[in-house]
Parts: C-alpha cells; sequence; structure tokens
C-alpha cells in the first residue's frame, strides 16, 4: 500500500494485489518524510 499526493493536493491510495513483497533495498533503508 502507497499514499501520493498530487501537486493539486489531491490524497490516492494505492493498493497491491496478491500476496505482499519483501522489503528491499534502497527502500528499506531511506527515511519515511513529509507530512500528511
Amino acid at each position: 500500500m502507497a499514499f501520493v499526493r498530487s501537486p493539486d493536493n489531491v490524497s490516492i491510495e494505492l493498493l497491491q494485489k496478491g500476496l505482499p513483497l519483501k522489503p528491499k533495498e534502497p527502500w528499506v533503508s531511506m527515511e519515511n518524510i513529509g507530512e500528511w
């Protein structure tokens, strides 16, 4: 699952079909930044 906000301030939720994937680099090492 991911949340994305467009430049015009519209929030979108993306859902994955099927089983979840295992976390991988480089995303595992990245900071979670931003505000909602």
